[in-house]
């Protein structure tokens, strides 16, 4: 069989683009071991009593803290390491973690489409409100929640999401609210990809001072649909970088 010589460029590219593809395959989020959870669920404030005589007309101001069923929290810290390893499971290499930094990602659903996430849209959004039985007026729907696009940069594997470009919230540091900022701690961007799946998206710190004062890699908050017995499933992903 008479071999075909291919040019010197002709072969350095197509080395290239077997390299480029297999960067676009590996170079994507990946799914994660929950290896501990404590659930917390707040107890309800007792009532508060009051006693006046038959006849008495009383005027009163009545006020409270009432704990929304629309979402859920997650917080945590992210352990392991960064491998090289093949189909088969057997590793060549490892590097063990000491800082973290890339993102932790949690959607209703198990397979997302990475090479066409981007930001959320107006539709996404309310397809999700209404999937979850969750009114766009409420004050805290996702849209309302939602309602700011403040955040940093960063890559889903080898897409790039530009700065202050998607809806984005940061969650609280100490019990306290932080001021809209691309410099703020645990930012959240709503993502989706290509089929609207939507992906609740938070930038990863280390062990930065949460919203209870404790130190954590990550926190978020998710929707629920707050009229099911059942509460929502969510599946989580994770990237190093």
């Amino acid at each position: 069989m008479k071999k075909i010589a291919l040019p010197g460029t002709l072969l350095v590219l197509l080395i290239s683009l077997l390299l480029l593809g297999a960067m676009l395959s590996w170079a994507q989020p990946t799914g994660v071991d929950i290896t501990y959870n404590d659930t917390d669920i707040p107890l309800l404030d007792p009532a508060s009593e009051i006693t006046t005589p038959g006849g008495s007309f009383t005027t009163m101001v009545l006020s409270g803290t009432f704990q929304t069923p629309r979402w859920k929290a997650y917080v945590g810290n992210i352990t392991g390491g960064v491998t090289l390893t093949d189909s088969g499971g057997s590793t060549i290499y490892d590097w063990t973690l000491e800082t973290v930094s890339g993102q932790v990602y949690v959607s209703r659903n198990s397979s997302v489409d990475w090479g066409t996430i981007g930001c959320v849209s107006d539709q996404g959004i309310a397809d999700e409100q209404s999937f979850l039985n969750i009114s766009e007026s409420s004050v805290d729907s996702i849209n309302r929640t939602f309602n700011d696009t403040v955040h940093r940069g960063f890559f889903v594997g080898t897409g790039f999401i530009a700065n202050s470009t998607c809806r984005a919230i940061a969650t609280y540091v100490d019990d306290a609210p932080q001021a809209p900022s691309e410099d703020a701690t645990f930012q959240e961007i709503l993502l989706e990809d290509g089929s609207g799946n939507l992906v609740f998206t938070t930038i990863l710190e280390s062990a930065a001072t949460g919203y209870d004062s404790g130190a954590y890699d990550f926190q978020l908050i998710v929707p629920e649909n707050p009229v099911s017995a059942t509460p929502t499933t969510y599946y989580f992903f994770a990237e190093i970088s």
